[in-house]
């Protein structure tokens, strides 16, 4: 890993945050491209770290910043879209933001890789993404999975993780400020299955791969040691917590409603696509080495969360949020 040159993509988001720390730990030299220089000022700290302004969707602009690198890593990724089915490349049966992140950018990435002579390239995926998926997410992230792997001259490795955890998550740290003002928490879809993966699991996943040529062509999927139901994450987070709240789990025809009310808010905290994606089960196969590839072992939710979930309070939090600011 030492002396390597990595181009991340999408490295000033959360999973970005944590993989180009554990890059430039292990002595790699990383650039982040990203629109405003200032959403990845915390990244510019770390030693072999440059950020740099640029149009990632513009695969021109991607294979200069790509000339020189060692490796491509792709981790962008929305989970909502305007409606509207027409994007630069024609119409598609998902919203134009899904497109642009999902399908336009993995052709973008492949692109520049083999303009600026990149043959390593990883991407991150879903887990349950697939071209025939009942979502418009599961859809568009099936489809960029098949652009990446079909690129036979590039080594390329795909990882499919289900929902991420970590300290600065949008998911349990979403629960926890719902619970911290609302008495009643009303669950949509409470019997979605997930088996969430710590955000220090899926980094060591990344840096595995790209000390493994033999990853080339592969897809992995990335999943914690244990699966849940929507309603037990939720009443998970209430007792970590310490929220006394009454947790309701809403039947199928409120669920439709209750994401339909939401998709009007100017930041959707849910959406009648995500109540789709909650259909497929983000639940990993069975399989002989266990969740994570490589041997290596998951880090249990019960462990890691109750680490930055317990401090809930005001004062509590102040620490954690300074920890997010990097101060």
């Amino acid at each position: 890993m030492r002396s390597a040159r990595v181009l991340v993509v999408g490295g000033s988001g959360f999973v970005g945050r944590h993989l180009v720390a554990a890059l430039a730990a292990a002595g790699a030299e990383v650039t982040v491209p990203t629109r405003r220089r200032e959403r990845a000022k915390h990244l510019i700290l770390l030693p072999t770290v440059e950020a740099v302004e640029a149009d990632i969707g513009d695969s021109k602009a991607l294979a200069r910043l790509a000339a020189g690198h060692d490796a491509l890593i792709n981790l962008v990724g929305v989970l909502h879209s305007r409606r509207g089915l027409r994007s630069e490349r024609g119409p598609y049966d998902y919203g134009p933001d899904f497109a642009r992140a999902h399908v336009e950018l993995p052709h973008a990435a492949v692109a520049a890789c083999r303009a600026a002579g990149v043959r390593r390239l990883l991407h991150m995926s879903a887990l349950g993404a697939a071209r025939d998926a009942p979502s418009e997410y599961l859809r568009s992230k099936g489809i960029g999975e098949e652009v990446v792997l079909a690129a036979d001259d590039l080594a390329v490795t795909v990882f499919r993780p289900s929902v991420i955890f970590g300290p600065d998550d949008r998911f349990l740290n979403l629960f926890a400020r719902l619970a911290a003002y609302l008495p009643l928490l009303a669950v949509a879809c409470p019997q979605a299955r997930f088996q969430p993966v710590y955000v220090g699991d899926v980094v060591r996943s990344f840096l595995a791969a790209l000390e493994r040529p033999e990853t080339a062509g592969r897809r992995y999927e990335l999943c914690g040691p244990r699966v849940y139901t929507l309603l037990e994450l939720m009443q998970y987070v209430c007792r970590v917590t310490g929220r006394r709240r009454l947790v309701v789990g809403l039947p199928e025809r409120l669920s439709r409603l209750q994401a339909w009310l939401m998709e009007f808010a100017p930041v959707p905290l849910l959406t009648r696509d995500n109540l789709r994606s909650m259909r497929v089960p983000s639940v990993c196969a069975p399989c002989e080495g266990g969740p994570l590839p490589f041997g290596l072992q998951p880090v249990a939710l019960e462990v890691a969360a109750p680490g930055w979930l317990a401090h809930s309070g005001a004062k509590e939090r102040y620490p954690l949020l300074r920890w997010r600011a990097r101060r």
